[in-house]
């Protein structure tokens, strides 16, 4: 791959946008997934592609997490709607059109660039003028009043950013491939405490012209996205009045009544959180900064008394929470930066994004 690649969504676009290439790709995963050849899909049969959409939206291996084997069910059932019946080739190729195309629009909205670390760029920053403030800095911010010299600089990579060249070493993978075996073979068992400002720097410079050599034996590839909230997607869905009202519906149809079609306000964020996509917003719980606009915003309405309120005032409130969320965003807005180490190799992370050999991408 090149040194920076980005995923925008727009070969996804072209692959589902193009019905004749489509419609020979569903044709040729289907076959591929019809093991009994019924010309139906079991759910078992469906396992596959379940995995590889999962894959391909950056979820880890179904069973390692609650949060994403939530993901991989909701999938199935987008495939099974709900029940144990099989699926038709037509079920099929709809949902997967509709997968790939939300797919595609998040990519739209927040690219993913594909950064290939070589150690170039960490080469470069440990000669440049702006290395030892940096790192100095960053030794400063270190309180480990009993740690090794080898603690000291392990902590330091861990502060290191892609901006600096440097893969995450919260990754486990990047921290036993590649910080351990260097700081291991290049500081040894030095002992020295408390560490001093200048071994710590030039040890410090040897450990990462070290680390370099092994990323450009062994490049990481680190997936980069950057998220701005503004308030803008809440703007866009306040300004249109049928497609709030169509996401307000969807959101509170989940939401429990009781005998008198009441609602308890103790469910307006599990509706906010079904109202994010729709509103250009992060799930609950996956931004800080964004969960204390919402905690804010609920305290100014109070939204978190527990009261009964009917569907209309439910959905009139939040309707007022997105508001003051988007007052909030607009006068602060919230940038979120993620970078997540890509462990399969590009080409086969999902087989079911690639299109069979023979078709004309």
């Amino acid at each position: 791959m090149e040194k920076n690649e980005v995923m925008d969504g727009s070969d996804i676009m072209k692959l589902v946008g193009n019905e004749a290439v489509f419609s020979n790709f569903v044709d040729h995963k289907f076959e591929e997934l019809d093991i009994d050849q019924d010309g139906k899909l079991s759910v078992k049969e469906l396992q596959p592609a379940v995995a590889d959409i999962g894959v391909a939206l950056g979820l880890p291996a179904q069973g390692s997490s609650p949060e994403s084997d939530h993901i991989y069910s909701e999938v199935l059932q987008e495939f099974t709607h709900g029940k144990q019946e099989k699926v038709s080739k037509t079920e099929f190729k709809e949902v997967l059109s509709d997968i790939l195309l939300g797919m595609a629009a998040g990519l739209k909205r927040d690219p993913i660039v594909l950064l290939r670390m070589d150690g170039e760029d960490l080469l470069e920053f440990v000669k440049s003028p702006a290395f030892e403030p940096e790192i100095l800095s960053i030794f400063s911010e270190i309180e480990l009043p009993d740690g090794s010299l080898k603690d000291h600089i392990i902590k330091a990579f861990e502060k290191l950013t892609v901006d600096q060249g440097m893969p995450p070493a919260s990754d486990s993978w990047v921290m036993s491939n590649v910080v351990e075996p260097v700081v291991e073979s290049c500081i040894g068992a030095s002992n020295e405490q408390p560490v001093s400002q200048e071994t710590f720097l030039a040890e410090f410079k040897k450990v990462a012209e070290s680390a370099a050599q092994r990323l450009k034996e062994q490049p990481v590839i680190v997936a980069h996205s950057e998220n701005t909230f503004d308030g803008s997607g809440i703007r866009r869905l306040l300004s249109n009045k049928f497609e709030l009202d169509k996401a307000l519906d969807s959101a509170v149809k989940t939401v429990p009544k009781d005998r008198h079609g009441k609602m308890s306000k103790e469910y307006l964020r599990v509706a906010l959180d079904l109202l994010a996509p729709s509103a250009g917003l992060p799930p609950i719980g996956a931004v800080d900064q964004m969960d204390k606009i919402i905690i804010e915003a609920c305290k100014m309405l109070d939204a978190d008394d527990g009261k009964m309120v009917k569907e209309e005032e439910f959905k009139k409130l939040l309707t007022e929470i997105l508001g003051s969320m988007m007052l909030q965003l607009e006068g602060n807005p919230v940038s979120v930066s993620t970078n997540s180490v890509v462990h399969e190799p590009l080409a086969s992370a999902s087989t079911l994004l690639q299109p069979p050999s023979n078709s004309e991408m």
